[in-house]
């Protein structure tokens, strides 16, 4: 699919335009320069056309391992994917030095690959602006620059003539619908992410979606790379890097996965800083809509307070929980701190009994194959289908085993249970007295389930209804 990359010197407003043409908030804006590090792809509509568009770093006059240079060759890799450069420069602030060394350099290193360079005036919502702005914009020698505002949405048509000549052939020009919104409605679909996904979807061609969640530092980041061997995300020692949820389609054995890497999470009292506030809505927003989450902990400092927080939150949601103890191999006594890992999970995380947990070390690529097995794995448990037959014989069997206590002297009978629906797994049973029925006897039902139909590691819920009583009226 046609693919423009978006790029340009810090805070010029290039994740704005991003958001614009996806129609969706997925890149985080904020008036702080760099804060977007990692490219990023979405799906774009512009009238009657629908491409791909790639969101990058700013470009930045750094060459070494600084994280300004990690974030200048991101941000190269971003346009090696490209098939059009959409170049934005801030009208508002007018053309300068960084503009013009960039312009050249684009010149030269896309000139190379003969792809087309459009240059954009962003910020151009004043008649004042526009004037100076398109000015020294013709000094950049790319053309003929466009004038647009991705915060008013104004300009985006002339973006589009601009574009036309571009896009393949092949791609059939449809009617444009006048009643249509361009650009989607912003506020009505927000934190919709580009890895949403309908929950009762089971087709087995869409991707498994997959949060890689921890707090900073613990190598999510890294993970993300080693599985796809590719440095498609910033990594390094300093914590906080990833700020921006970043999703990457991927294979494994046959079945397609959405990996999405997310902003470490620290815990509420210490965010501070707006731009972590909103990593962290983001990286909260991932977990929401992934339907696997791989919580990664450090394995020379296991499940610390925030770690079980995290982990509890994933279990609120309802999603499979996989837990990745990376730096397994700078563990010194494993035996201890796996019995250590296996006591915190079972008296910490009761709710949820024999969560996966597998040791790895995402630095130096060992038994990251283990891990990626337990994703089907869970997947199946998280989609599992009970029939309804079956659950009533064994619902009648548990009762005569071990009666609901009596109410008032009268037994709380339990008449029937039946599936309700999957992901997770959620059942409702009709009870005499709802309302009477202890927690222990509900936690009683749901391990029954779990032991009895093997459905281990995944949340489980039992909703609990009232019988009708024929003789009510």
């Amino acid at each position: 699919m046609f693919t423009l990359a978006i790029v340009g010197r810090p805070n010029v407003g290039k994740s704005t335009v991003f958001n614009k043409l996806a129609g969706k908030k997925l890149a985080i804006v904020d008036d702080t320069p760099g804060v977007t590090r990692d490219w990023r792809t979405a799906d774009a509509h512009l009238f009657d056309r629908d491409f791909k568009i790639i969101d990058t770093a700013g470009l930045e006059e750094n060459f070494d391992d600084s994280i300004r240079g990690r974030m200048r060759k991101q941000t190269e890799a971003g346009l090696e994917a490209a098939n059009a450069v959409l170049f934005v420069v801030d009208g508002r602030s007018g053309i300068t030095p960084l503009d013009e060394h960039f312009a050249e350099w684009l010149r030269k290193t896309q000139g190379r690959r003969k792809v087309p360079i459009i240059l954009a005036v962003n910020k151009c919502e004043n008649a004042k602006v526009i004037q100076s702005a398109m000015a020294e914009a013709y000094g950049l020698g790319l053309g003929e620059p466009i004038q647009i505002s991705a915060e008013h949405a104004i300009g985006f048509d002339d973006l589009y003539e601009a574009l036309s000549p571009h896009f393949p052939e092949e791609v059939e020009v449809e009617e444009i619908d006048s009643e249509r919104n361009n650009f989607g409605d912003i506020d009505e679909i927000e934190g919709q992410e580009d890895f949403e996904f309908e929950q009762e979807d089971e087709d087995p061609e869409k991707p498994i979606k997959i949060a890689i969640v921890g707090r900073p530092n613990v190598g999510k980041s890294t993970l993300l790379n080693t599985i796809l061997e590719d440095e498609r995300v910033m990594t390094g020692p300093e914590a906080g890097i990833t700020r921006d949820a970043i999703a990457v389609d991927w294979e494994y054995e046959g079945r397609p996965l959405r990996l999405v890497d997310t902003a470490g999470m620290r815990r509420k009292s210490k965010v501070q800083d707006n731009i972590e506030k909103m990593s962290v809505e983001d990286s909260m927003r991932a977990i929401r809509l992934a339907q696997i989450v791989i919580l990664v902990i450090d394995g020379t400092q296991p499940f610390e307070k925030q770690d079980l927080q995290i982990a509890g939150h994933i279990i609120d949601e309802g999603r499979g929980l996989i837990v990745a103890v990376n730096k397994w191999d700078l563990v010194k006594d494993k035996k201890e701190v796996a019995l250590d890992i296996e006591y915190k999970l079972e008296k910490s995380l009761a709710q949820v009994r024999d969560i996966k947990y597998v040791t790895i070390s995402a630095l130096n690529c060992r038994n990251i194959n283990g891990l990626l097995k337990q994703i089907p794995e869970t997947y199946n448990y998280w989609n599992k289908r009970i029939k309804t037959a079956g659950l009533n014989k064994w619902l009648a069997s548990k009762e005569s085993r071990n009666p609901a206590p009596l109410v008032s002297g009268r037994q709380n009978r339990l008449k029937y249970i039946t599936q309700i629906k999957t992901r997770p797994p959620t059942f409702a049973m009709w009870v005499s007295r709802p309302e009477k029925l202890p927690d222990s006897y509900r936690r009683y039902i749901i391990n029954g389930l779990r032991e009895t139909y093997d459905i281990p590691g995944v949340p489980l819920r039992l909703l609990i209804r009232k019988s009708k009583n024929p003789y009510s009226n």
